[in-house]
């Protein structure tokens, strides 16, 4: 997300009571984190394994809890707890806006648009015209939905990321700062969840159908006219593009890619990136092919162990 404007690296260590080490005139625009990083944005480090890949990342200004050399172009922010200092920004320039009306005064609505009975729309939320929003259904504070969008009974649309820090005496939230932004088109089922971006969007694309009881997590990107059925979760950070179809109770890892058109079977695990215009099932996702073949080599491992046994004697 963006700042207000742009912030020298002396200011955000006076806000963050932090030392610095690089130039103090040198700009920052804003903050994400790590799997969203872009080039004039902060980005937080808290644990050696993952030094390098935040300093060699896009981001302009990396807070960290270790004395390192200023890799060129950057600056760097001293913090003894990287991760307190990143919700100090979350919570300083996006902080969680309240209601006290089901449909918030600073809600933007368009024509020809339904709302039904029990709607919670949060502040600043934007909603375009002749979409159809069912009873019960919670968009939370600064979401963006589209024009022809319908979205059924009890869903959320802006609930928090689910990540957290092991703290010795519990599990610290990294505060969601971002939205969720659903295009044109798109039709919701009932039940279901999409979690808004820790600092970024939460992105559905034009066209995409979700069917009831899906989970879509933090900062993932969802292409055009993509087809989810029941119960299918998906976690933070992944993106899967466009005319992607995920049949029934399909799980994807975090910070993965499914390609163009790809296809998974119902019940498969994705833990990796996958190819698009291909047919996946099982767990860990595989070509069906393939994976079907295996099945009916494991099934006539009996007979070949009978035989082997009968040879011997």
């Amino acid at each position: 997300m963006d700042f207000p404007k742009a912030l020298k690296l002396a200011e955000l260590a006076e806000m963050l009571n932090c030392e610095f080490r690089g130039d103090a005139e040198h700009l920052t625009y804003g903050f994400n984190e790590i799997h969203r990083v872009r080039p004039g944005d902060l980005v937080f480090v808290d644990h050696p394994k993952y030094y390098a890949t935040a300093l060699q990342s896009n981001a302009t200004t990396v807070i960290i809890n270790q004395e390192v050399e200023v890799p060129a172009g950057k600056g760097l922010l001293i913090s003894s707890d990287p991760f307190r200092d990143f919700n100090l920004l979350t919570r300083k320039f996006f902080p969680f806006s309240a209601s006290n009306n089901m449909i918030d005064p600073s809600a933007e609505i368009g024509e020809n648009t339904i709302i039904q009975p029990g709607v919670f729309i949060g502040p600043g939320v934007k909603i375009g015209k002749n979409c159809l929003i069912h009873s019960n259904v919670s968009i939370y504070h600064n979401c963006e939905i589209g024009d022809n969008v319908i979205i059924h009974a009890n869903t959320v649309i802006g609930s928090d990321a689910f990540y957290y820090k092991k703290r010795p005496e519990t599990f610290e939230a990294l505060l969601s700062g971002g939205i969720v932004k659903i295009e044109d088109d798109v039709q919701i089922g009932a039940s279901c969840t999409l979690d808004r971006g820790v600092s970024a969007v939460t992105h559905i694309g034009k066209g995409t159908r979700i069917d009831n009881s899906v989970h879509i997590g933090h900062d993932t990107i969802i292409g055009k006219k993509c087809l989810f059925a029941s119960q299918v979760g998906i976690a933070g950070c992944s993106t899967i593009e466009d005319e992607v179809t995920l049949w029934g109770q399909v799980g994807v890892s975090s910070n993965i890619t499914i390609g163009t058109k790809a296809v998974v079977l119902a019940q498969s695990g994705v833990s990796k990136s996958l190819a698009g215009g291909k047919t996946y099932f099982g767990y860990p996702a595989e070509e069906a092919r393939k994976k079907y073949r295996e099945m009916a080599s494991i099934r006539l491992l009996p007979q070949i162990i009978e035989r082997i046994e009968l040879n011997e004697d």
